[in-house]
């Protein structure tokens, strides 16, 4: 080890620290594959009472949609929640001129709601956690997705 150097596990890391971290990669990534447009893509699904009952984080970078986290609250499962989730941000990628999203899902969450979207698994990987395998999928975009 370089004597200049000393490493710190930092569980309490503070914001200002990972953003450096965050933005030292993106400029790095920036000499090979510069893309001035990235942004995150934020979707919410409220209640009548504004309550929070779902979402959709992800990202639009380098001609892709990155979907991160999708969650829906359990009394609000099973009516197009979802759907509409991953509808509005393909929509969302198609009308930024994006035409392919990935993601990935465990084997206990939602692979076969994916899959009724079109979604193809291109890796797995077995036994990631507890006897269940870890899925990432991705899907093309047509402009009338």
């Amino acid at each position: 080890m370089n004597p200049n150097y000393s490493f710190h596990l930092e569980e309490q890391a503070s914001a200002a620290d990972k953003n450096l971290i965050r933005q030292g990669l993106t400029a790095y990534n920036r000499q090979f594959a510069d893309d001035t447009t990235a942004r995150p893509l934020s979707i919410f699904v409220r209640n009548r009472q504004g309550e929070l009952v779902g979402g959709l984080l992800g990202y639009l970078y380098w001609g892709w949609l990155a979907v991160d986290v999708l969650w829906v609250q359990e009394s609000a499962r099973h009516q197009g929640v979802g759907s509409g989730l991953l509808v509005r941000a393909e929509a969302e990628a198609c009308a930024a001129g994006i035409f392919r999203v990935h993601l990935d899902t465990m084997g206990f969450q939602a692979l076969p709601f994916y899959q009724k979207h079109g979604y193809i698994v291109w890796g797995q990987l077995d036994n990631f956690v507890h006897g269940h395998a870890r899925y990432y999928l991705r899907k093309e975009l047509t402009n009338d997705s």
